[in-house]
This record gives structure tokens, sequence and C-alpha cells, in this order.
């Protein structure tokens, strides 16, 4: 059972995330707005382009809004533009590739001074930094990378080191600090902070797997970060070597809820380890109520 103490540690680690997530979104509009102003100062007019009586125009193209914490940005991230005296125009693409690009296609068309992207999928992307380099317009990837292309800025954490601090909080507070048996819970697998999430934890959990003393019993990825899927791959776990497991390594809240639920149903929550990351205000109700540990 995870204890009051823990989670009293655990809220602190959630704070300092949400001051840091908040903390890159405002960077990242600021950013966005300097470097807007800069290329439409640098164009032929030497002005923004007149047809934006608004001012700055900026693309927000999201991958999804179905977690809380995609909203919580999008909402910091309008509101500062605002402050800022610019406008955003959001489109959510529901973690469809093809939806995404026309997202874009559709910003493209209406000139948008610059184009923030949170990818669905990285790679899948890189042809719509393309375009909107083809038409003039300078491209920020926001949380995620966006692979083989030219970014004019890409916005981020620390991904590897949360991927540590991860690892690091199941290690210490295993049954028998150091020692146990674990499911793992990776990300989804067309989102590069996934494998730099997975790349962290391995740093930590590779002396203690090669010595013996944690066992890897089950282990796979999420697509789309899907707490259904996350569920899935914990009842398959279950299926496949039973309740004998101290702890879950979940890359994320989405998937720390499809894991939780998977307790539920075997009578295990509170009584299983289970990390996470993104402060979604769910995931901080299950840490006080003990079912989820970070």
């Amino acid at each position: 059972m995870v204890s009051r103490t823990n989670v009293a540690e655990s809220l602190v680690w959630k704070e300092t995330f949400v001051k840091a997530r908040i903390s890159l979104v405002v960077a990242s509009l600021i950013l966005s707005v300097l470097i807007g102003m800069s290329i439409g100062h640098l164009g032929k007019s030497g002005t923004i382009d007149s047809s934006h009586d608004h001012g700055v125009l900026i693309g927000l193209s999201m991958d999804t809004l179905k977690e809380a914490r995609w909203q919580k940005d999008r909402d910091v991230f309008t509101d500062r533009a605002k402050e800022l005296g610019a406008q955003v125009l959001v489109q959510s693409a529901n973690s469809d590739d093809t939806r995404q690009m026309q997202d874009v296609l559709a910003l493209i068309s209406r000139k948008v001074n610059v184009l923030v992207i949170i990818a669905h999928n990285g790679q899948a992307m890189t042809k719509a930094v393309r375009l909107a380099h083809d038409a003039g317009i300078p491209v920020i990837a926001y949380d995620r990378l966006i692979t083989d292309c030219d970014l004019d800025l890409y916005v981020t954490f620390d991904n590897i080191k949360v991927g540590q601090i991860q690892a690091t909080y199941l290690v210490q507070h295993l049954p028998t600090p150091g020692k146990g048996r674990i499911i793992r819970l990776y990300g989804a697998p067309t989102d590069n902070n996934a494998k730099l999430f997975k790349l962290g934890q391995d740093e930590v959990l590779k002396p203690y797997i090669d010595r013996g003393d944690i066992t890897v019993v089950h282990q796979d990825w999420c697509d789309n970060w899907d707490a259904a899927n996350a569920k899935k791959i914990t009842n398959a776990a279950i299926t496949r070597c039973g309740t004998n497991f101290d702890a879950i390594l979940a890359s994320n809240d989405g998937t720390a809820a499809g894991a939780i639920q998977a307790l539920m149903e075997e009578g295990l929550a509170g009584k299983v380890l289970v990390t996470g990351q993104d402060a979604d205000l769910i995931a901080c109700q299950r840490i006080v109520a003990g079912t989820q540990a970070m």
C-alpha cells in the first residue's frame, strides 16, 4: 500500500512538473510571437501580413485534446497570446495523421505567421514542415520532435530525465527497495518522447535488471498513449503471470489510468505501485486516494 508520506512526496513531484509544463507553454508562445514578428518584418513589405488586422496570427496544430493536460496547454497558450496581442487558430487532429496534415494545410491557407505543431507522429509531420516552409511560414515543434526536417525551433523538456525520475521513484518505493517484479507500459511508438522516457528509465533500471534484482514480467507500447490500450496490456500481463508483480512503470497518467483500472478489477488498486506524469487532475486525485504513486 502506498503510504501517506509517499503521497505527499509524490505531490511535490507533481507540483514541480506542473510548473515546468506551464513555463514551457508560455515560453513557447513568446518565442512563437517573436519569431512570427521577426519573419514578418523581414518580408518584402517590411511589415507583418496586412491581411491580419489582429497582428500576429499563430496556427496551433494539436495531436489531441482528449487528455486534460493538452486542454490546459491549449488554454494557457491561447490566453497568453491574447495578452500579447496575438490570435491563435487551434486545430486538433484526434490522433489521426491524415487529419493533422489537413489541419496544417488549412492553417497554411489562412496565412498564419508561425505554425506550432504538437505532432501525433513526428515522422508523418515532416512533410507538413516542408509545406509550411514553402509558404514562408516558420515552424515550431512543441513537446514532440518532428524528425527529418529543418525545424525553426523545438521546445520541450528533458525527456530522458523524466524517465530517470520515474524509474528512480519506482526502484526506491518497491516493497523491498531495489528488488521486485514489474510491468512496463511505454507510451505511443509514434512519439519520440516515449522512446526518450524509456531510454531514461532503462538507464536507471539496467543495473538492477542485470543483477537479477528487478525482473520485467511484461512490457509493451501503448498506441496513442491510450488508457484502454494500457488496460489491455496490463490485463494481458495478469493473464500471463498472475498477480505476482510489485509495480507498474507507466509512462504517463493516461497509461497509469488504464493500468489502475485493470488492477481495480483484480482488487489490487493501491496495493501495486503505479507511476505516471502530466499532472492530470484525475491523476492527482488518484495520488490522494493512494491508487497512483507519482
